[in-house]
């Protein structure tokens, strides 16, 4: 037998062969015969020529093939599977093919169906169902109720120590029950040593205040960041950022993703020509969006509406810079709260000859 190899086989007499060298090298997962893993059912037989051989006993109700090699790597450069030293306890355990799973493997495998999982808040449950249902998992079972006071109680009806657990919690309203949810979510998962947290709010709803345009005002986006940081958080996902700079404002990483791809899906439905279309920026911060989504538009030219805001929730369109005329205009925003810009956006491109108005958002939060 080469001495970089060794065969498993189950044969009549039900043993399993080892070549000296595979033992050599495994030496150190081995030990001693006396306090070996394989225990009194571990006898050593050599010979002459020094090329020892162990015969391990074993259940004859075996798997009857593998193939090793002595590779330090699980897999080697021809496909075949490694096969380290296994307990006794875990003869009679199932086989994957050609491999025979290993104490490790066996732990793996019976954990592969349960290192992710997902729970959800009490702000969308019906979204959570449907994450879930995509990747073909249960919800997590978890308790959350409210006391008399207004607190909340949260636990996990379900262990995840060492999972990679997803919290969906969108900040929708009421938006500060619902981000004081999710901050005692992430504690409780990290109390049950969970591995990893990942909070998935769809909609950060503080995202809007990114910035002092005034004296003595707060920055509550970096707020918030802090307090999901603080509580547990590993990661954080979320749908178009009112602003994209606020993915700085997290000590964590932050995967940003789009609601583009939907939006571009249902105006192609429509079979508008691209000759035909404008995009419309309904103020200025939008601009940049509404670029990257014109470029998507067959590099669609692009329009913007001047607004001016005399109070939260209250603006007044001016002027429109670009011309609509004859055009279908597609306003895109990341979020409808009042709907007070888009109501008076649309007004003023039909008002400039627009032929038809559509009004594409993220964030439908229509309060």
């Amino acid at each position: 037998m080469a001495p970089s190899s060794a065969v498993l086989f189950s044969a009549a007499d039900s043993t399993v062969l080892f070549s000296a060298s595979l033992l050599d090298q495994r030496a150190s997962v081995l030990g001693r015969a006396s306090s070996s893993v394989f225990g009194d059912a571990l006898r050593c037989c050599s010979n002459s020529s020094g090329d020892a051989a162990l015969r391990l006993s074993k259940p004859a109700s075996q798997p009857k093939h593998i193939v090793a090699n002595s590779s330090t790597n699980s897999v080697s450069s021809k496909g075949r599977v490694f096969v380290p030293p296994m307990h006794q306890d875990n003869w009679n355990n199932l086989s994957l093919g050609s491999r025979t799973l290993t104490d490790l493997g066996v732990r793996e495998l019976r954990n592969a169906n349960n290192r992710l999982k997902i729970f959800s808040g009490t702000a969308n449950p019906q979204l959570s169902q449907e994450i879930a249902c995509y990747m073909g998992l249960n919800l997590g079972q978890i308790k959350i109720k409210r006391f008399a006071d207004g607190e909340i109680y949260v636990q996990l009806e379900e262990s995840v120590r060492g999972c990679d657990v997803f919290l969906v919690q969108p900040t929708c309203p009421p938006a500060n029950e619902n981000v004081m949810e999710l901050l005692i979510m992430i504690d409780a998962c990290r109390r049950a040593s969970a591995k990893t947290i990942t909070a998935v709010i769809p909609y950060f709803g503080y995202a809007r205040a990114d910035r002092k345009t005034q004296g003595r005002e707060s920055i509550a986006a970096k707020l918030a960041a802090n307090l999901i940081t603080e509580a547990g958080a590993n990661r954080v996902l979320t749908c178009d950022l009112h602003s994209g700079q606020s993915m700085g404002y997290f000590d964590i990483p932050v995967d940003h993703v789009y609601g583009q791809p939907v939006i571009l899906d249902y105006l192609a439905s429509k079979m508008i020509s691209s000759d035909d279309l404008v995009v419309v920026s309904p103020d200025v911060g939008g601009v940049a969006r509404a670029r990257a989504f014109a470029k998507k538009l067959s590099d669609a030219p692009l329009a913007i509406v001047d607004k001016r805001r005399h109070g939260h929730n209250v603006s007044e369109v001016m002027n429109l810079i670009g011309d609509v005329k004859g055009k279908v205009a597609v306003m895109v925003d990341d979020m409808i709260d009042t709907a007070g810009t888009i109501a008076n956006s649309a007004a003023l491109l039909h008002a400039e000859g627009a032929k038809e108005v559509y009004a594409c958002c993220t964030h439908a939060v229509f309060r």
